[in-house]
This record gives C-alpha cells, sequence and structure tokens, in this order.
C-alpha cells in the first residue's frame, strides 16, 4: 500500500480521499491560472488550489496533465514515495513565491468578525454610516484624507513652557492670552498622563540632556522636580544634564542636530516682500523681452523682407549675467540614493535611511511658490540633519567619471527638490533656496510628478510637453543659484507609447536650436530618469532598456559631442555646469529592490548610479545590501529596533508634547504602510524578489513577523502603540490606498 503525503497545509490529513469522499466533487476545484490574469486574481488562485497549483495549472493543455489514478498503482507509488519538501512550482509574475511551511490555507481560514474599529474606518471612507466597502470601492485611493487633530485639553503658554513655575517670561498678550499660565492646573487637567514606554524616561532628554518641549513633554515626570524654596513655597522646575547640548536660540522650529533652519524673521520678510531677489528678477526681466524678440521673429509675416528680419534679430540682448561658477558634484555606482518622497521622506526617514548606508539624499518635493511666500510649511521641508552634510563616499574605479576640480570634501549628501510651473518661480526660489538654505549640495527640479493636482497647474511632468520652458527654467535657476548646481528628474513622457527623453535630454544638455547657438547649454548637471511615462503613474515595470538607450547618448554626449552636433552649437563652457567638459550625469530610477537590481543597473543600463524610492521605504537596508552586497535577512525583532529608531527620531524631530507624538505617530503609520509589504528572504523560495510581487497570505517565522505582515491599519496602529501609547482620543488615521497597492505621489 503506497505511503500517504502529508499536505503542507494541512498536514494532520491525508491526501488521499475515502470511499465516500470518491463519489463527492470536490468544493473547489483547482483553476487554471491564465497569463492574462491579473496579480491579484493569480495570488487568490495560488491561495485556493494549494502548495502545488502553480505546477498543476499550467500553461498546459488539461489532455497532457498526467492523472494519477489512471497510471496504474506502480506511477502512484512512485509519485507518493517522492520526498514531501520537494517544491515543483514555478515563479508567477506578480505572485511572491513563498515556501510552502509559510502558507497560508485562506480558504480554510474563518472570516474575521468586523470591529468597531473597521466599521468607523468604512464610515471615515465612505461617507455612510454601517456601509460595507464593494469590491469596487475598495481600489484607489482614499482621498481628502483627515487625520483630526492632538491637542492638550487645556493649552499651556509658551511663555511658561520652558519656564520655572514662579519665573515665566513676559506674554505680550497679557490678561487677553487664551492660553493657562497656571501650572499646576495644566499638569493635573490640561495634559494627558505621562507615557510608561521608554521605561518612562524622554528620548530627547536622554540623548540630549535637555528636552525643548520642556512641561508639555509626554515623559515631563523624568526631567522635572518639585523643590522648597527659602520661603517655604514649593516650586516645579525643569532638570537639565550637566553637559547638555545649549540651543543657539529659543525659536520653536530649532532642532538640536538639524540644519538648514530659516529663521521666522528671513520667513517673514518674503511673507511680506522684503526679501530682495535681484538676480531673479533682472534675469526674469530679461527674459521676458526676450521671448518678445523672439515671438517677433518667428511670427514675423513670410512677405517681410529678409533685411527687416534681420533687424529683428540684431535686437536680441544677452543675459544680463552669466552663471557664477558651481561646486562640482559626483555620481557613483558607491552613491546611491535615496528619492525624494512626499510624506514619507521625512527627516527621521532620510536619517534611518543615511544610517543603513543611502549616500545621497533629497527633501521631500517643495513647491516653489510657498517657498518664496515664506510659508512655515514648506520651508520645514528644507531641514536635514547634520548626518545628512556629511562627504559621501568617493571611490571611482576611473578618473574619467570624475569632473576636473571635484573635491570630496567639500561635497554633502542632501539636495533640494522643488516644483515649478512658471520661470520667475524657479528662478526667484533657487535664488531663495541658494541664500537661506547654507547646506546645499543640488537643487533638482521635479519633472516627474503625475499627479493630477501638480500637472494641472502646468508643473510636474506637464513640463515634459513644453521644453522650450523646462529649458527656459534650468537655464535660469543655473544663473541665479550661485554654486549650487541645478539637476532635473524627468519620466520618459507623458504618453505610454511615445516617449520622448531622448529629446529631452537633449535639450537639456545643449539647449534648443535657437538658445542653444546664442545662449550655449542650459547647465544642467545631472538628469536622473524615471522609467516611465506620466500616464502609467506607478504601475507595470519600470522600462530599464529605455533607460540603457538614454544612457549610452548622455554617454555619447559627453564624449563625442562633435560627432553627434554641429560646431556651431558646441555648448558654451562658460554655461557648463561640472566643468570645461561640460559632462552631466545620468542616473536611473523604477523598481531598484534588491542590490542584485542595483548592481544590474549599473552594469548593463550604464547609469552613473541608481535612485532609490519605493524600495527603501519597504525595507530601507537595502542600502546596506548595495553596500554588502549581498542579501540581509532582517529579523522581526531587528524590524521592530528600527520602528523604535524611528520613533526617537521622530520624537527629535517634531518634539515630544502631544503634537510632536501625533505628529510622530501618523508619519510611522505612513511608514507601517509600505514596511509590511516586505517579505523576509529567508521564507522566500525565488530570489531576487521583486517590488511588483505581491505575496500570498502567509505567517512569519514567529508572531512578531507576522504582525508586521499584516495589511490591517488597526495592527499598525497597534505597533505604533508599542511606543507611543494610546492615540489621541481625537486622532484620525486613514490609510491612503484602500487595496494597499504598490503607489506613492510626488515620486517623479
Amino acid at each position: 500500500m503506497a505511503e500517504e503525503i502529508p499536505s503542507t497545509l494541512t498536514p494532520e490529513k491525508s491526501l488521499k480521499r475515502s470511499r465516500e469522499e470518491d463519489q463527492l466533487e470536490p468544493a473547489h476545484p483547482p483553476q487554471l491560472t491564465l497569463s492574462e490574469d491579473s496579480p491579484v486574481t493569480k495570488a487568490e488562485k495560488v491561495e485556493r488550489n494549494g502548495v502545488n497549483a502553480a505546477a498543476s495549472t499550467s500553461d498546459k493543455p488539461p489532455a497532457k496533465k498526467v492523472r494519477l489514478e489512471d497510471s496504474g498503482g506502480i506511477l502512484a507509488d512512485k509519485v507518493t514515495r517522492e520526498p514531501t519538501n520537494t517544491d515543483t512550482r514555478e515563479k508567477v509574475n506578480g505572485i511572491a513565491l513563498v515556501k510552502a511551511e509559510y502558507l497560508i490555507d485562506t480558504f480554510k481560514r474563518p472570516l474575521p468578525n468586523p470591529s468597531k474599529h473597521d466599521n468607523e474606518y468604512e464610515t471615515q471612507i465612505s461617507g455612510e454610516h454601517s456601509k460595507t466597502l464593494s469590491k469596487k470601492g475598495q481600489k484607489g485611493q482614499n482621498k481628502n484624507r483627515e487625520f483630526g487633530s492632538w491637542y492638550d485639553k487645556i493649552r499651556l503658554c509658551n511663555t511658561l513652557a520652558t519656564s520655572p513655575e514662579f519665573s515665566p517670561k513676559p506674554c505680550k498678550f497679557g490678561d487677553k492670552c487664551k492660553c493657562t499660565h497656571d501650572l499646576r492646573k495644566y499638569l493635573k487637567e490640561g495634559k494627558r498622563e505621562d507615557l510608561k514606554t521608554f521605561n518612562g524616561k524622554c528620548p530627547v532628554f536622554e540623548q540630549y540632556g535637555t528636552c525643548y518641549a520642556g512641561w508639555k513633554c509626554r515623559f515631563v515626570s523624568s526631567h522635572s522636580n518639585e523643590i522648597e524654596r527659602e520661603d517655604g513655597r514649593k516650586e516645579l522646575v525643569l532638570i537639565e544634564k550637566e553637559n547638555a547640548d545649549v540651543l543657539l536660540d529659543e525659536e520653536d522650529e530649532n532642532r538640536i542636530g538639524v540644519v538648514n533652519v530659516a529663521s521666522t524673521q528671513d520667513k517673514l520678510d518674503l511673507a511680506r516682500k522684503r526679501f530682495k531677489t535681484e538676480k531673479a528678477d533682472q534675469y526674469n526681466k530679461w527674459l521676458e523681452q526676450d521671448i518678445k524678440d523672439m515671438e517677433k521673429f518667428y511670427h514675423a509675416k513670410k512677405d517681410m523682407p529678409q533685411e527687416e528680419k534681420e533687424a529683428i534679430r540684431a535686437q536680441y540682448t544677452e543675459p544680463p549675467f552669466l552663471p557664477s561658477e558651481k561646486r562640482r558634484i559626483y555620481f557613483g555606482p558607491e552613491t546611491p540614493m535615496l528619492a525624494p518622497l512626499t510624506t514619507q521622506g521625512n527627516l527621521p526617514f532620510r536619517r534611518l535611511c543615511v544610517e543603513f548606508g543611502a549616500q545621497l539624499t533629497y527633501s521631500e518635493m517643495a513647491m516653489a511658490l510657498p517657498i518664496i511666500q515664506g510659508q512655515k510649511g514648506e520651508w520645514a521641508l528644507m531641514k536635514a540633519h547634520h548626518t545628512e552634510i556629511q562627504t559621501p563616499n568617493f571611490s571611482p574605479k576611473s578618473t574619467e567619471s570624475v569632473v576636473q576640480g571635484y573635491d570630496n570634501s567639500k561635497d554633502l549628501r542632501f539636495g533640494v527638490q522643488i516644483s515649478a510651473n512658471k520661470p520667475w518661480m524657479a528662478l526667484r526660489a533657487a535664488e531663495v533656496l541658494s541664500k537661506l538654505v547654507p547646506h546645499l549640495r543640488v537643487i533638482d527640479l521635479n519633472c516627474g510628478c503625475p499627479i493630477d493636482l501638480v500637472c494641472r497647474t502646468g508643473a510636474g511632468s506637464s513640463l515634459l510637453d513644453t521644453p522650450s520652458k523646462l529649458e527656459k527654467m534650468i537655464r535660469g535657476m543655473n544663473a541665479v543659484s550661485g554654486e549650487v548646481p541645478i539637476t532635473a528628474k524627468i519620466r520618459m513622457g507623458t504618453k505610454d507609447k511615445d516617449p520622448t527623453a531622448t529629446k529631452t535630454i537633449q535639450r537639456l544638455a545643449f539647449g534648443g536650436f535657437e538658445s542653444g547657438q546664442r545662449h550655449g547649454a542650459p547647465g544642467c548637471a545631472a538628469i536622473t530618469l524615471h522609467g516611465r511615462s506620466k500616464q502609467q503613474r506607478y504601475t507595470k515595470t519600470a522600462d530599464w532598456s529605455y533607460i540603457a538607450e538614454c544612457a549610452a547618448l548622455v554617454e555619447s554626449y559627453n564624449k563625442k559631442k562633435d560627432e553627434l552636433t554641429d560646431t556651431v552649437r558646441e555648448p558654451d563652457e562658460r554655461t557648463l555646469a561640472n566643468s570645461k567638459d561640460g559632462r552631466m550625469y545620468f542616473m536611473g530610477n523604477g523598481d531598484c529592490y534588491s542590490h542584485v537590481h542595483y548592481l544590474d543597473h549599473i552594469e548593463n543600463a550604464r547609469v552613473d548610479s541608481v535612485m532609490v524610492a519605493r524600495g527603501a521605504l519597504v525595507k530601507p537596508w537595502i542600502f546596506e545590501e548595495i553596500e554588502k552586497g549581498q542579501y540581509v535577512d532582517k529579523s522581526a525583532t531587528e524590524r521592530l529596533q528600527y520602528v523604535e529608531k524611528f520613533v526617537k527620531y521622530g520624537l527629535e524631530a517634531w518634539g515630544s508634547d502631544e503634537v510632536g507624538v501625533g505628529q510622530t505617530r501618523r508619519f510611522l503609520l505612513e511608514w507601517l504602510s509600505f514596511a509590511h509589504r516586505y517579505v523576509p528572504v529567508g521564507i522566500l523560495d525565488h530570489l531576487p524578489p521583486s517590488l511588483q510581487d505581491r505575496p500570498p497570505a502567509y505567517r512569519g517565522r514567529n508572531d512578531l513577523e507576522t504582525l508586521l505582515a499584516s495589511d490591517n491599519y488597526l495592527d499598525w496602529m497597534k505597533i505604533s502603540e508599542m511606543y507611543l501609547g494610546p492615540a489621541h482620543k481625537d486622532f484620525k488615521f486613514v490609510p491612503k490606498h484602500k487595496s494597499n497597492s504598490y503607489e506613492i505621489e510626488a515620486e517623479g
């Protein structure tokens, strides 16, 4: 009698059916996996069909499949005697191939009962009470998300926030102040009880010896005391360590270890239009006149005599000034880059990535108009941690990739990305940033953001359809930015089947036909190409073959300009960004999720470096993998330690008061909405992992790993409560993506 093969899904049951069961049809017969099925459908079929679904539902026609019951006892006996750990499954595109022993049979798993929190979540995103989401409603993004508020019940006046009880600072509002000046009442009734996490000790105080949240800190009991004065009165005072780091000023925005903090006075001057941008104003005035002169020439009547046309052309004027000499920069295989990421690319997350080995970082995409208007929220994006102004790695394999005059000791890691839809906006923003942000590697112009909110204004990817305007913006920014180089991030084009990146790159390298002859090259120091079109957004896979084609084009521009262009269009050396030979760096972006992808793109696509975006959100240690050249299997305990680190960095950046705790919780949840998609290397049966693969239901190697893999936002809340305690009663969080799709806005 043949041995029974235990199922890896239900080991207590045999694959052989009893005679009574032979007469019954299977409740859920195996379903054929078709090539045209979506990744979601394929994943559902894999879960339903069982462990060997991929093998049994291959592309072979049913007639060619061997039926064991018709093959005699010998074949059946031979099959049943095979080792039970043999996995005959094949990799299916769109599905992560998880080892069989970790799969969960979702068809036998009972459906969870909807909780009160789930119903509240459905109400928030549907606007209707007690309405279950339809399948169609579970797709797309949750737009107009609200996060509620998280403030103290009674607000304490800032004049008392960091002062002893009996020695407050003078309040300019006097008796009209709407905040309380009664410290004991505030501590008893106005704020929530202190947090017990981190052993009840304030992470900011433990790190720096002082806490700038003062009495508002959720750990205030760890750095405060009550002392008795000579007159017998008892006073509440804050404690500081002897070697405490002292803040340079008392502005609320200033934080220890944070650089690029614009002063309140500078932002007020911008808001009230008192900040002078002489260069930008002068260049914009010339640019407007130049456009008018060009229109006269090109819109002239056909029968206009040639002499009159030449007379119009003779009225052309040169720019009021040439660009200043730029700081030399370098991009190479040893400098992996963290992409500018809206919302998720905040300071604590960038700090975490730098510790893992990210050599170059970018701010979240900032809008040019709010910058020149001095808006506080946009200027907060310019802040960087002091680890981001350290020198990046520099170990080139050849001197050809290094521009003349590059000094690594003067280089730094942090760059800023801005978005603008008008040349005058971009120019003013570039001049303001070069003056007020001292630690700045580059200013990057976003030409790749596909979201409608940005593109409708003519910014982002829409700039790819207006190459003349794009060139004017790059040329003008290069002229007014001082020593800070100007770079651009672009996409393949705006439509799927009509890539235009080669033309865009050529324009940014040499300028247009007329403008290149008159003014030389625009001065773009580097270009990053995202291998998708605007129409694709973040769906499908990035086209690295097209990126390789563009990289070869840029390399030919750098090495053989005289063969590709007429000598008349030879760039003027004074307008070049990186050196007299005008080398322009070229980077690729899209679907980089492991060191294998990174090295493959460097070697085969021939890009100078690779920009990592969503791959870093799912596993920030991708930079560690790139540096070591091997997979790193992080345990659940290690991953939870990174969550703890992020929380500490968040409290340092946003404060340890109620507002800072809420802000840290919100951005932690945003990160966990991506981090839960990580499938540990140790339970995968196929490498390298793909960013587009979606795992079937699986259990982790322990309960903590299973929790970290949960796609339920309520589980993310549980993780946040491990370090930040229970959420504020008015705190709300709705995931950005209803179906946890692999998409992120404003990555470009």
